[in-house]
């Protein structure tokens, strides 16, 4: 039983390294806001979009991502379903090519959701963003919070959910 006990508290003590060693990363990898954020931007379906006044009233979620990303592949689904379950989502997509090459990866992948392309990552450069994917949460066109990798669709919603009170 000692022996377990001992297990048991060695196993904790590195899980609790472990969780803050990965917070420590999050928060250095999370993309930060630009000082003056041009929050006026385009859509790859040549819509204006103002996302200040997108996210009066109600958090916006800003997802960066990429054709080429691997990862991205895997969160892209998420960001469908909260679209399709009716968040307030704008996603751009960085370095992945022209609009039209844009807009045939949605639509190869069934993508609904509302994009920006920024072909040149400028936008991503912006916001300080190192990898993708990463997301932004923002309420009356400020940042709220900031985050990178691989997020499920209910911490999501959850984050979202939470900003309305913030």
């Amino acid at each position: 039983m000692k022996k377990l006990l001992s297990y048991l508290w060695g196993l904790s003590k590195f899980l609790l390294l472990l969780l803050i060693i990965l917070t420590a990363i999050g928060w250095y990898r999370a993309p930060t806001a630009p000082a003056n954020p041009n929050l006026n931007l385009i859509s790859v379906n040549n819509h204006a979009l103002d996302l200040q006044k997108m996210s009066k009233n109600r958090p916006l979620l800003i997802y960066f991502w990429g054709s080429w990303c691997s990862v991205c592949s895997i969160t892209s689904p998420s960001i469908q379903e909260l679209h399709e379950d009716g968040y307030n989502v704008v996603t751009i997509a960085v370095s992945s090519g022209s609009d039209e090459q844009v807009k045939q990866y949605l639509n190869t992948h069934q993508y609904t959701f509302t994009t920006i392309n920024d072909p040149n990552g400028r936008i991503f450069r912006d916001w300080s963003g190192r990898v993708t994917p990463s997301f932004v949460i923002l309420q009356d066109g400020i940042m709220k919070q900031g985050l990178s990798g691989v997020q499920a669709s209910w911490s999501l919603k959850v984050r979202l959910w939470l900003n309305q009170f913030l």
